[in-house]
């Protein structure tokens, strides 16, 4: 590695943890914390190691070939192409949906302006899409970067001032949930499934790498691509593990709910950490809060267009210009498509929240053993196939996620 090449390479893995910390971050994981105080560290921390492999494997296999991993899907078997366009399709509009409605809430807190959380995530989308709309993913790479320098600040900040609040004990009549019941068990498997994101963004990230390398023009070795790789998703679990902290910290056993709505979810995430921590506190955490989700909703603004207009070039390839049109039209309709569904539902944060990020889980197994067996395909040269060590994670990582998408619908079914 030497540096001129790492400020060439730097860029994909930071827009993956921009995506990543979002939803599975500021509200799952600080809602494991508030809950569960510690209890579900592990859960955190397992879902991170066995997720690992399989969205290293998107970069890895853009570097080795050239190419995004949905080509590859396509080239090993049909079957693979469509089933990663069925869980696109049938999961794209409530995640745009559920990471709007967060940001969008969060918006109203900063701002002070009273509007219903759906128009105002129909106006965070808005500025997404004019953000967004030059189809250029230099703009992308170079918000996200900025946006995430703030996160990290402000992020640090408030965790030294939540470890200094010594006098802040729980309610002396709190009782501990416990974590083994049905309630306990659908929560688990909520906070896994975004943990730190779906598997589905390997597909993203081979698309960022391929429109890095096209940017610069430079073709990275793999030690800086998985360096890339590993500031973006090491960094990711790391906040994820922060929140969770800051979670236990300052709301487990404070005899507060966690809200069902986005609305009182963000009066409550901010005004709880200003109870403990002190008036001062409110302007860091609301700007902690509302970058993280900005950068999440931007990162999924752009990332369902690209990934849709990639898929209908495979099937029916078109010019440079004519895949920009599509990426526009879909950029607009994608987000349309979200902002009717929020309009449909309305405020059903928690549950939005909980149903997507299951379903996430759910279908973990089967992404999973896609990318597994498409970084073995004869187009990846065996430098750039993964070591022994990766490979043996894969397969258990394969192993985890079938085992709990077992356990979870076991408790289902039994109670």
């Amino acid at each position: 590695m030497n540096l001129d090449g790492l400020k060439k390479t730097i860029g994909p893995g930071i827009i993956m943890a921009a995506a990543a910390i979002g939803v599975s971050h500021l509200v799952q994981s600080t809602r494991a914390g508030a809950e569960f105080g510690f209890a579900l560290v592990w859960a955190v921390l397992l879902a991170n190691l066995f997720k690992y492999p399989f969205l290293e494997f998107g970069p890895r296999y853009a570097l080795a070939t050239g190419r995004d991993m949905i080509r590859g899907y396509a080239d090993m078997s049909r079957a693979a192409l469509w089933i990663f366009i069925l869980f696109t399709v049938t999961t794209m509009f409530a995640i745009l949906a559920v990471v709007a409605m967060v940001t969008g809430s969060l918006a109203s807190n900063l701002t002070g302006i009273d509007l219903p959380v759906t128009w105002w995530s129909g106006i965070v989308m808005l500025i997404c899409i004019l953000l967004l709309i030059s189809n250029r993913y230099s703009v992308l790479d170079g918000l996200i970067k900025s946006l995430m320098v703030i996160f990290a600040v402000s992020t640090v900040i408030a965790m030294v001032a939540a470890f200094s609040v010594a006098e802040y004990q729980p309610d002396p009549g709190f009782i501990a949930p416990e974590i083994w019941t049905v309630s306990g068990v659908a929560f688990l498997i909520a906070l896994m499934g975004w943990m730190p994101i779906p598997i589905d963004a390997a597909a993203w990230h081979s698309i960022w790498s391929v429109e890095k390398l096209k940017q610069t023009g430079y073709r990275p070795r793999l030690s800086e691509v998985r360096f890339d790789f590993n500031v973006g998703y090491i960094g990711a679990a790391l906040i994820a593990l922060c929140f969770l902290t800051l979670g236990a910290l300052i709301m487990y056993g404070s005899g507060e709910s966690y809200a069902a709505s986005a609305t009182a979810f963000s009066s409550q995430f901010v005004n709880l950490y200003t109870l403990t921590l002190g008036e001062w506190s409110a302007l860091i955490i609301i700007i902690c809060a509302f970058t993280t989700m900005f950068s999440t909703t931007l990162t999924v603004t752009d990332t369902y267009p690209r990934v849709l207009t990639h898929i209908l070039n495979l099937l029916a390839p078109s010019t440079e210009s004519s895949k920009n049109r599509v990426y526009r039209m879909l950029l607009v309709t994608i987000a349309g498509g979200a902002f009717i569904l929020l309009f449909l539902l309305g405020d059903r944060f928690r549950f939005l929240i909980d149903l997507a990020t299951t379903l996430s889980f759910l279908t973990a197994p089967v992404l999973a053993f896609i990318n597994h067996k498409l970084i073995m395909q004869p187009e990846v040269s065996p430098e750039y196939r993964p070591p022994v060590w990766l490979y043996r994670l894969s397969i258990s990582g394969i192993i985890f996620l079938t085992l709990f998408a077992f356990i979870y619908v076991y408790w289902m079914l039994r109670f």
